[in-house]
Order: C-alpha cells, then sequence, then structure tokens
C-alpha cells in the first residue's frame, strides 16, 4: 500500500503543478501575443490533464486481481499513457499549423519584456523537480503511467527553452522567431508521443522486456532439481512480471519434492524481479544417469503399483557383456484378490518393464499379500517385555550386533509386535547388518510363536 500511496501523492502534486504554471504562461502569452508561450501553456494544459488522468488511474491500477481481472488492473496505465499520447499528437498538429500560419502571413513579432523569462525560468525549477519526483516514484513502484508523466515535464524544460530562444530571436528583430520557436515545440511534443506510444503499445501487445526472459530462465535453472527450463514466457502488467514456465524435473522425484522445486523457483524470480508472479508446470523427464532400478520404480508407480526387493542382474559373457538382463520383482497386491487378477497385473507389469527395456529382459514378479496396517494393539505387561528383552540380548552375545535397548512390545489382535533398538560397528555394510539382525529376528519368533512381527533399529555405538 505504501507504493500506492507514493504514486497518488507525487500525481496529486503534479496536479497542482500543472495547473498553476499553465494558466501563468497562457496568461502572459495572450498578454504578450506570443505563439509559443501560448503553445507551452496548451502543452502544460495537456499535462494537467494528462496528470489527472494519471492520479485517478494509479488508485486502482494496484487493486489485485479480482474475479474479472485475473492479471490484475495493471494495463489501466498503459491505456492512460496511450490516451495522453494522442491528445499530444492533437496538439502538435494544431500548434505546428499555426505556426505555418503565421510564419506565413508574417505576423508581428510579441512585446518582449523581463516577466515571460520569469515565468518560463520558474516553470523550468518546476518542471525538473518534479520530472526528478516523478522519475524516482515512477523507478520505485514500476508504474508505466508515472514514468511517462515523468518524461512529459522533462520535455516540458526543453519546451521552455525553446520558447526563451524564440523570444530571445523576436526581441533582436528576428520577427519569425516566436512562430518558429512554436514549431520547435510542436516538434519536441510529437517526438515525445512518438517515444511514448510506442512504449505503450509494446506493454499493450505483451512484449517481453529486455533481458526479462533470460533473466528468469536463469533463476529457474538455479533452482537444484531442475533439469532444464523447456519453455518460458514474460509479460508485463502494471508493475507485476507475470512469467509462463514449463520446467524439466526428474520423473523420478515425489509429488512433494517438485512442489518443494516450485515453491523455489518462485522465491528465486521474486528475488529476481520484485513483484513476480510465477505459473509452474512441472515435466517430468528421465534423467541419464537412471538405473535399471529407477526406471523399474517409475514403470510401477505410474501403474499404481506397490513393489520392493527389486533386483536387477547383468548376465553376460566375456565376449558379450549385458547380454541379458533379469529383473526380479516383489509385487504387493490385496490379500483378497483372485489369483487370476493378481496374475494379470503381474503380467502386465512385466509387458510395460519389457516395452521398456526390450523383449529379451528376463522378469520374474513374485506375488504377495499387500503389508495390511498394524492392527489396534495395547503396551504388554513390564515382564513380558522384560523376557523378551532378554532373549534378545542372548541371542545377540558374541555377536557383531549388540546392546539391544529401547525393547517394546505390543499385544494384538493379531499377535504380538516386537520393536528395538540395536547397535552395530559404524564400519559395517548394510548388508551385513541386516543379515545379523535378521537371523537375531528369526531367533526369536522361533522361541515366542506368539510373535506376529518383529521391527528392529540398527545405530552405530554412541561418541
Amino acid at each position: 500500500m505504501s507504493g500506492q500511496h507514493d504514486k497518488t501523492s507525487v500525481a496529486a502534486i503534479s496536479i497542482l503543478a500543472s495547473g498553476g504554471m499553465a494558466a501563468a504562461k497562457f496568461v502572459v502569452g495572450i498578454a504578450i501575443g506570443s505563439l509559443a508561450l501560448i503553445s507551452e501553456a496548451l502543452h502544460s494544459s495537456i499535462d494537467l490533464v494528462a496528470t489527472i488522468i494519471t492520479w485517478a488511474v494509479v488508485r486502482v491500477s494496484d487493486r489485485p486481481a479480482d474475479d474479472e481481472h485475473h492479471y490484475g488492473h495493471g494495463k489501466l496505465e498503459s491505456i492512460s499513457a496511450l490516451g495522453v499520447t494522442a491528445m499530444l499528437y492533437v496538439l502538435a498538429g494544431g500548434i505546428l499549423v499555426e505556426a505555418y500560419s503565421r510564419l506565413r502571413e508574417g505576423t508581428p513579432p510579441p512585446t518582449i519584456s523581463a516577466v515571460p523569462f520569469v515565468v518560463l525560468v520558474i516553470d523550468i525549477v518546476v518542471n525538473l523537480w518534479r520530472a526528478r519526483a516523478l522519475h524516482r516514484a515512477a523507478r520505485e513502484t514500476r508504474s508505466e503511467a508515472l514514468a511517462a508523466d515523468a518524461l512529459h515535464f522533462a520535455s516540458d524544460v526543453m519546451g521552455s527553452c525553446a520558447v526563451i530562444a524564440g523570444l530571445i530571436l523576436a526581441a533582436f528583430g528576428f520577427w519569425w522567431g516566436d512562430a518558429a520557436a512554436a514549431g520547435a515545440v510542436a516538434v519536441m511534443i510529437a517526438a515525445l508521443g512518438l517515444r511514448m506510444a510506442s512504449s505503450t503499445v509494446q506493454t499493450l501487445v505483451d512484449r517481453a522486456p529486455e533481458g526479462a526472459q533470460e533473466k528468469a530462465t536463469a533463476a529457474i535453472r538455479g533452482v537444484p532439481g531442475v533439469i532444464d527450463v523447456e519453455r518460458l514466457r514474460v509479460r508485463m502488467v502494471g508493475a507485476t512480471t507475470f512469467i509462463d514456465s514449463i520446467v524439466n524435473v526428474p520423473r523420478t522425484y515425489p509429488i512433494d519434492r517438485v512442489e518443494a522445486i516450485k515453491r523455489n523457483a518462485e522465491a528465486a524470480v521474486s528475488k529476481a524481479f520484485g513483484d513476480a508472479d510465477l505459473s509452474f508446470t512441472a515435466v517430468p523427464v528421465a534423467r541419464n544417469n537412471e538405473t535399471v532400478r529407477d526406471r523399474i520404480m517409475v514403470i510401477a508407480r505410474n501403474s499404481g503399483l506397490a513393489i520392493h526387493h527389486v533386483t536387477v542382474h547383468d548376465l553376460g559373457t566375456a565376449q558379450n557383456l549385458g547380454a541379458k538382463l533379469i529383473v526380479s520383482i516383489d509385487l504387493e497386491v490385496d490379500a483378497d484378490m483372485q489369483l487370476e487378477a493378481a496374475h494379470d497385473v503381474a503380467n502386465t507389469l512385466e509387458r510395460n518393464i519389457q516395452e521398456e527395456f526390450g523383449e529379451d529382459v528376463e522378469v520374474d514378479v513374485h506375488i504377495e499379500p499387500l503389508e495390511p496396517e498394524l492392527p489396534f494393539g495395547v503396551d504388554a505387561a513390564p515382564e513380558r517385555v522384560q523376557t523378551i528383552a532378554s532373549a534378545l540380548t542372548e541371542y545377540a552375545a558374541g555377536g557383531e550386533i549388540h546392546d539391544i535397548h529401547n525393547v517394546r512390545v505390543r499385544n494384538t489382535d493379531a499377535g504380538e509386535i516386537v520393536n528395538f533398538h540395536c547397535r552395530a560397528t559404524p564400519s559395517m555394510s548394510v548388508i551385513r547388518v541386516h543379515e545379523h539382525v535378521d537371523a537375531i529376528e528369526r531367533r526369536l519368533r522361533r522361541a515366542f510363536p506368539s510373535v506376529k512381527r518383529v521391527i528392529s533399529h540398527a545405530e552405530p555405538p554412541r561418541t
């Protein structure tokens, strides 16, 4: 809201300045008969109209998007700038016609005194002040309407200088000096209008700001997890930079990680552009470093299947390495599913894998019931927990697994569920730890048939 307050305050001050200086120049121009001064007064009058329009527009251009204006109201600033441009061209044409008429008919020069020079010097000082203030506010708020207004007042300085030059020529007896100065003012107004029209039209036709596409692409590519930016479009609506992007991300990433990439990309473009609105479309693609297992997991996930224990063997000879690919998979299906339906699911998975790797790949799918959620249970009695904890400690004695701790036992309708923590040498491989822990778990189930499941957690020794 502070940016909007700055814009409206500066625009309101400009209205008062434009009105006062326009009236002063018009009165003095009529009094001395100076077409150049009258032209500048009319130019300032157009500026007054422009500032009133600007003041009204900036009050609504910063309103947020609504049900009817999905991109906000920023384009109102461009439309207002285009309207002011049209008025400038009308004014420039009228001044040129009158200046030509006076040059052709030899109109007497204006009456020269100190008054018009004082008015013009004051006008130059006022215009320099408000052009600087408007330019600073336009840069801070990225307002196209204020930028156009600043350009008006900067051009008024050149116009006032041209009028002073014309009056000096008239004072030295060159009768055509005032009309020539009026023509120069008209040319400056037309040049200003052309510059404004070019900038405004480019905004209205959604031309991307210079360098914005490269800047946005670099910001998004710098986000970890982004493989490439497939397509990116940029357009300005008022002070907001709207960016539409299609971004390649690894197809092995889960949805929540892709969402994190999107949030990081939004933060990156906001840092680069300030007020930015990013549309992020993620396209999952295969990376060059994907393993066979990665690709199989993607196939299963795309089919909505739960698989585990994926093993891959590359069978070949010394002369023909990689001659045959052998894949083994554990496929989990609903425990109540009929065998025929489960077999169809397994066959479909096998065909999808063969389509990915070729018909020569050998796929073995082991069908097993989907592990149900653990049933509701209650903690076992402390005596029972102590008995099982002692047994676990005994089974681990003398082996590479030690320090059995945090033992928990819960009674459920399906049987007892045992959880425990243990420690192992930090340099042991995961497979070796798993083998030792698995041996302990099997001994426990044999000794206690009521134990339905054993869940262990191995960790390195405390330092």
